[in-house]
C-alpha cells in the first residue's frame, strides 16, 4: 500500500512539475509577445511624436511670418497717420497766421471804425447845434415834440383799430346773441299780464265791519293774533283791507276771512278754527303748487323741502310779477338757451327753477335772495354748478360761471320783457335822473336824453372840446360807469352825438 501512495504523490510531483513547465513556456511566450508589442508602440508614439513637433514648428512659422506681416502693416499705417498729423499741424499753422492776420486787420478797422465814429459824433453833435439855431428850440423840446406826436398817432391807430376789433366782435356776438335769444323767446310764451297781490277783501255791506271788530274789539284782535296780519278796517264802503309782509300770512287771513264772511259766524273760537282751515289750505296750495311748477319745467328728482318753498312763491310778487311764474319762464329759457349753447338742458332749468327760491324766506333771514337761495339749495341739493348760478345770477358775487350767465340772461328777459313788470312813476324817474346823471358827470358832455324808458340814452357833447376818436372813448367810458354804478334789467345803449355847425347871413 505504501509504495501505492509513494506512487501517487511522486506521479502529482511529477504531474505538478509538468504542469509548471507548461505554464513558465506559455507565461514566456506571452511575455516576449507582450514585449515585442511595447517596442512597437514605443516605435509608434516616437514616430507620432516626431509628427507633431514637426507640425508645431509648421505652425510656429506661420504665426511668426503672420505676426511679422502684422507688424509691417501697423508700421505702415503708423508712417500714413505720422504723415497726415504732420500735414494737420501745417494746415493748423497756416490757419492760425491766417487768424492773426485777420485779427490784427480787424484791430485796424475797429480803431478806424471808432476814428469814424468820433467823427459822426462831432458832425451830429454840429447838425444838432445848427438846427437849434435854425428852429429855435434844443433838442430835448424837439425830442418831445417827435414823441408827442408819435404817441397820439399811435393812440388814434389803437382807437381806430379798438373800434374795427370792437364792431367786428360785437356784431358776431350780436348776431348770435340774438339767434340764440330769439330762439328762445319764440319758443317760450307767457302771459303778458303780471297778476298782482289782492290784499283787499269785499263785504257784503258796511254792518259786517263791526262784527267782525266784534265786542271792545275782541274779534279783530283774536283774527290778528292767529294770523300775524294787520286788519284796517276804515271808511272804504264794503271791504277791509289785509296788511303783512308775510304773503303767506296774507293769503291765510283773506281765506280765513272770507270763510268766515260766508259762515257768518264770527267770535274767537270760530276765529281760530278758520284759521286752522285755510293754514291747511295753504299748505296743501303751496305744495300742489311747487309739484306743478316743478312737473312742468321737467325736472325730477327735487327734494319735497325745495318743492315746497318752491309753492311758497305762488304769493309772492316782484314788482306786480308772480316770482313763481317768472321761476318757471326763467327756467324754460335757461334750458332753452343751454340747449342752444351745448350746456346740459337739466342743469340750466334746476337753476332757471330755483333761482329766486330765496324770495321765499328773504324777510325772515338776513342777506340778498340770491345768497339765501344758494345757501337753501346747497342743503338739498349737490350739484355745485347749481348752487353757483344761483348765487352769481345776479353779479354779486364778482365771478361768473357759464351757467350763471346763462340763468342772469333768462331772468333779464323775463323780468325785462313788456308788460311783465310795473314801475312806479318815482321810482322810474330816479332811475332816469341817475342814468342822465352818469352822462352828464363827464367833461365835454352839453346834454343828455333817457329816452326808451332809460333803454336808450343821447348825449351830445361840445365839439369844440370833443372830437371823433373822444367820442368813442367817451361812449365806451360812459357804459363801464353805467354798468359799474347802476342796476338796471336788459341793456342800455349809449349814443354819443358830436355837431358842429356852421351859421353866416347874406346881407
Amino acid at each position: 500500500m505504501l509504495w501505492i501512495i509513494l506512487a501517487a504523490v511522486g506521479g502529482a510531483v511529477l504531474g505538478g512539475i509538468a504542469a509548471l513547465s507548461i505554464w513558465r513556456m506559455i507565461m514566456g511566450k506571452r511575455l516576449s509577445a507582450a514585449r515585442s508589442e511595447v517596442a512597437a508602440l514605443l516605435a509608434d508614439a516616437q514616430t507620432k511624436r516626431k509628427e507633431a513637433l514637426l507640425e508645431a514648428k509648421e505652425e510656429a512659422i506661420k504665426a511668426k511670418s503672420q505676426a511679422e506681416a502684422e507688424a509691417r502693416d501697423r508700421r505702415t499705417e503708423l508712417h500714413r497717420q505720422e504723415r497726415r498729423l504732420s500735414q494737420k499741424e501745417e494746415n493748423l499753422d497756416k490757419k492760425i497766421e491766417s487768424l492773426e492776420r485777420r485779427e490784427r486787420g480787424i484791430v485796424a478797422k475797429e480803431k478806424e471804425a471808432e476814428s469814424l465814429r468820433a467823427q459822426m459824433q462831432d458832425l451830429k453833435q454840429k447838425q444838432i447845434q445848427q438846427l437849434e439855431l435854425i428852429s429855435r428850440i434844443s433838442s430835448e423840446e424837439a425830442k418831445g415834440l417827435l414823441i408827442k406826436a408819435v404817441e397820439d398817432e399811435a393812440k388814434e391807430d389803437v382807437v381806430r383799430r379798438l373800434r374795427e376789433i370792437e364792431a367786428q366782435f360785437k356784431q358776431d356776438a350780436d348776431e348770435k346773441a340774438q339767434e340764440i335769444l330769439s330762439q328762445s323767446i319764440q319758443r317760450c310764451a307767457t302771459s303778458v299780464v303780471s297778476e298782482s297781490t289782492v290784499s283787499a277783501v269785499p263785504l257784503p255791506g258796511d254792518e259786517m265791519k263791526g262784527r267782525l271788530i266784534g265786542r271792545e274789539g275782541r274779534n279783530i284782535r283774536a283774527l290778528e293774533s292767529a294770523t300775524g296780519v294787520d286788519l284796517i278796517i276804515d271808511d272804504t264802503p264794503e271791504a277791509v283791507t289785509i296788511s303783512c309782509f308775510d304773503p303767506v300770512r296774507r293769503e291765510v287771513a283773506r281765506i280765513a276771512l272770507e270763510k268766515l264772511i260766508r259762515d257768518g259766524r264770527i267770535h274767537p273760537a270760530r276765529i281760530e278754527e278758520m284759521v286752522a282751515v285755510a293754514k291747511n289750505e295753504v299748505e296743501a296750495t303751496m305744495k300742489s303748487e311747487g309739484e306743478g311748477a316743478v312737473h312742468e319745467v321737467g325736472v325730477p328728482g327735487l327734494n319735497p323741502e325745495l318743492i315746497k318753498l318752491m309753492g311758497r312763491l305762488k304769493y309772492r310778487f316782484s314788482y306786480g310779477q308772480n316770482v313763481l311764474r317768472h321761476s318757471v319762464e326763467v327756467a324754460h329759457l335757461s334750458g332753452m338757451i343751454a340747449s342752444e349753447l351745448g350746456m346740459r338742458v337739466d342743469l340750466a332749468k334746476r337753476a332757471g327753477l330755483l333761482h329766486d327760491i330765496g324770495k321765499a324766506v328773504d324777510f325772515q333771514v338776513e342777506g340778498t335772495h340770491a345768497k339765501i337761495g344758494a345757501d337753501i339749495v346747497k342743503q338739498w341739493d349737490k350739484s355745485a354748478d347749481v348752487v353757483a348760478a344761483i348765487a352769481e345770477h345776479h353779479g354779486e358775487t364778482g365771478t361768473t360761471s357759464v351757467l350763471g350767465f346763462i340763468v342772469s340772461a333768462a331772468d333779464a328777459i323775463s323780468g325785462g320783457r313788456p308788460g311783465a313788470r310795473r314801475e312806479s312813476l318815482e321810482h322810474y324817474i330816479k332811475r332816469l335822473e341817475a342814468l342822465e346823471g352818469v352822462a352828464n358827470s363827464f367833461p365835454g358832455v352839453e346834454k343828455s336824453y333817457a329816452i326808451q324808458a332809460g333803454r336808450e340814452i343821447r348825449i351830445l357833447v361840445k365839439p369844440e372840446e370833443i372830437d371823433d376818436l373822444q367820442a368813442m372813448r367817451l361812449a365806451r367810458d360812459i357804459v363801464k360807469k353805467i354798468e359799474e354804478t347802476l342796476a338796471y334789467p336788459g341793456q342800455i345803449k349809449v349814443t354819443v352825438i358830436r355837431e358842429t355847425r356852421t351859421v353866416d347871413y347874406a346881407k
